[in-house]
């Protein structure tokens, strides 16, 4: 992590796969790296868990039960739309892939995570582009309003 990172305070993260040992593994490696982590087990647990905490970047299986990952997704980018969305899939099709391009996600990642790294990166791409804009946001708050000294 950078020192803008973490001079901004800790990126947070949720954690979004049905499948246990993947969401523990994710999340382990992500709190080591100093990141502020949740999980979550399907779409519903993580808007309950997205209307009481601000998430930065969320990492999501697209193949869940009660709500999907496309269906969280659309709502992410409805209700949420700062928050970066990662997805990941162990279906790995062109409709998944598109569908995901479609509905803004940053990136699809196929499972099984080989190489963790490849998951950071994208984690650390979307963080950075969320910093550059809120930076941004900062300096043209920063400016008085027209008219004014």
């Amino acid at each position: 992590m950078s020192e803008n990172d973490q001079r901004a305070g800790k990126p947070s993260v949720l954690i979004v796969d049905d499948e246990a040992d993947i969401r523990d593994m994710i999340r382990r490696h992500f709190t080591f790296l100093g990141y502020d982590v949740a999980t979550a087990t399907d779409g519903a647990d993580a808007l309950i868990k997205m209307a009481t905490k601000r998430f930065e970047v969320m990492i999501s299986d697209i193949t869940m039960p009660v709500m999907d990952g496309v269906q969280l997704l659309r709502a992410v980018r409805e209700e949420y739309p700062m928050t970066r969305c990662i997805m990941i899939t162990g279906y790995v099709t062109m409709e998944n892939v598109l569908c995901c391009m479609r509905k803004g996600a940053d990136t699809c990642i196929f499972k099984p995570i080989k190489d963790i790294h490849e998951l950071e990166a994208a984690v650390e791409q979307a963080v950075a582009h969320l910093r550059h804009w809120q930076e941004k946001i900062k300096y043209l708050l920063s400016l008085s309003p027209a008219g004014e000294s």
